[in-house]
This record gives structure tokens, C-alpha cells and sequence, in this order.
């Protein structure tokens, strides 16, 4: 895993050309225009310290280390106890544990990096009826905490919330 980088802009075009990802996703990128959007905005998080976005690669690393899918905290803040996760995977990486294996990395590096900051427990939030999503938060040791009603237009489906402590 590593930082976003404009470099990765092809490969963002053609993960979000997949419409299971823009079902599931919160933004979408349509051209390489909307990708630099993209990824300027999660540099801009690194800048902030309130956003730490991750390009995923493949295990093995090659000469074309393409990301074939993204971790996320968010909603960090200096004192505050919590932030959120999220997550995807491209198409093509499906199905192997990727989101999995990543997700435990970014929850170690959070709880290492973070927690001097105040950081005692992650959220993850997904749509109630991804069921790939709440595996994988289970599959991390993400408890369900609670459920979410609808709340469009942004929200317009039901939500599960999962939470992991630091002392987890």
C-alpha cells in the first residue's frame, strides 16, 4: 500500500468503469480529468492530516504496480476517539482477500499512527445489503454495532455500522 498518485490515474478511470464500485461508493470518476480530482483531493487529506488514503497493490510486486483497490481513514482529528474506514477493490481483484488483507493493514497502521492523537476505535460504514462489505469488516474483527436508516439523497439505503477498539 501507498499514498494515491496521479501516476495511478488510469487505473482509477477503469476501476470506477465497473458499476458494482459506483454502486457501493460515495464519489465516482468518469475521466482522467475526475481521477486528478480524485487524487488531488486525497493528497490534500495527507496535507490536512484528516484523511489517509491508500492505492492497494498487488502482493507481489511488479514493474507495473498498478492499485487494484483503496483503504481509507477518515474523520481524523487531533483528541478525537474515533474515526471511519472504508474501502473497495477493483473488479478484477475480487474474491482474493484483498479487501481484507488491506483493511488489516490500514487498521494496525491507524491504531500505531494515530493513537499518540487520541484515535481509540475505527467505524466502518457500508450499505446494508452489501454483503461482501459486512464480511469483510466481520472477517477484521469489526463488530456490528448498529443500523442506519436511509437518508437520501445521499444515503438512500439502509447502513450497517461496524466498529474495532484499539484494545481489540
Amino acid at each position: 500500500m501507498r499514498p494515491w498518485c496521479v501516476q495511478d490515474v488510469p487505473a482509477l478511470v477503469k476501476a470506477y468503469r465497473d458499476p458494482a464500485l459506483r454502486r457501493w461508493t460515495r464519489s465516482s470518476v468518469d475521466d482522467d480529468a475526475g481521477a486528478v480530482l480524485w487524487v488531488r483531493a486525497r493528497q490534500h487529506g495527507w496535507a490536512e492530516g484528516d484523511r489517509f488514503a491508500f492505492a492497494v497493490l498487488e502482493a507481489q510486486p511488479r514493474s507495473d504496480e498498478q492499485p487494484i483497490g483503496h483503504v481509507v481513514v477518515r474523520e481524523v482529528a487531533h483528541g478525537k476517539p474515533s474515526a471511519e474506514v472504508g474501502y473497495w477493490t477493483a473488479a478484477h481483484a475480487r474474491g482474493r482477500g484483498v479487501a481484507s488483507r488491506a483493511l488489516e493493514v490500514l487498521t494496525d497502521w491507524a491504531f500505531e499512527t494515530l493513537a499518540p492523537g487520541g484515535l481509540e476505535r475505527l467505524e466502518l460504514l457500508h450499505q446494508a445489503d452489501n454483503v461482501a462489505s459486512c464480511r469483510v469488516a466481520r472477517t477484521c474483527g469489526y463488530e456490528l454495532t448498529g443500523a442506519l436508516p436511509a437518508a437520501p439523497p445521499a444515503f438512500p439505503l439502509d447502513g450497517h455500522v461496524h466498529a474495532r477498539s484499539r484494545a481489540a
